[in-house]
């Protein structure tokens, strides 16, 4: 099965509405919403009206920029924000100074998605992946059994020994308590790197993840494309909720 998941639902209304054309055009299968953010309230509600599969995009890497938000957990996600930014190795470390902030903005963007899509989500994953710092990995935070997005995949060759090695024992890691995709790509990088037809050859037999960003990149145009269409024909696509 094919996964196709659109990021960053209800970052704001371009996002959006870019996402939802390509689900209108039955270009992807689920979306990521992400609160506390601009539009937020307004995808929330046009997810409701389309019938569309929704996950939680948690956010842990930029500020929110709903008004309506706390001055408390504002101050509590600046400073995670404010770590986790500060290096790109900073997700890979564990701040104990941070774990009642972490806890915090996790519940409250939680409790936000419930009160506004009045459901748990189809599964998490995270604003650029920092759903797998390594502050959440270490918590009890996300339940067990959740639906939940894993480590990109890579070819034989891609990436070093060690980053690979990293990855697959978080993954396994994550197998243990979560359920999981069997591999996860993001489009543009399949795009770029002519990878699309593998990915669609190993859809047929596991369960495959790809992210895209319908604003960016000419993702929207692409997804919309015959091209794209032709390398769907005979995939079973469908969203987390069949996983």
């Amino acid at each position: 099965m094919l996964i196709i998941n659109a990021d960053d639902w209800g970052r704001s209304v371009a996002e959006t509405d870019a996402a939802l054309r390509c689900y209108w055009g039955e270009r992807i299968t689920s979306v990521s919403a992400m609160v506390f953010m601009a539009d937020s309230e307004r995808a929330a509600e046009l997810a409701s009206a389309n019938g569309l599969e929704v996950g939680l995009h948690l956010n842990f890497s930029e500020p929110f920029t709903d008004g309506r938000c706390s001055g408390r957990l504002r101050d509590c996600h600046n400073r995670i924000v404010g770590f986790l930014t500060r290096n790109k190795y900073s997700q890979l470390l564990y701040n104990p100074f941070l774990r009642r902030e972490f806890a915090y903005s996790y519940s409250a963007q939680a409790e936000e998605f419930a009160r506004l899509f009045g459901k748990s989500p189809s599964h998490i994953d995270g604003h650029h992946h920092m759903h797998l710092c390594v502050n959440l990995l270490f918590s009890d935070m996300i339940p067990p059994g959740t639906k939940l997005r894993r480590n990109f995949s890579f070819w034989p060759g891609e990436k070093s020994l060690s980053n690979r090695t990293y990855r697959r024992l978080v993954d396994r890691w994550l197998a243990r308590r979560y359920r999981l995709a069997d591999y996860f790509f993001d489009l543009t990088q399949c795009r770029e790197g002519k990878k699309l037809h593998r990915v669609a050859a190993l859809a047929k037999s596991s369960n495959v993840e790809i992210m895209t960003h319908p604003i960016a990149n000419g993702e929207e145009e692409y997804l919309m494309s015959d091209d794209f269409q032709a390398i769907l024909q005979g995939l079973g696509i469908g969203g987390y909720a069949l996983l």
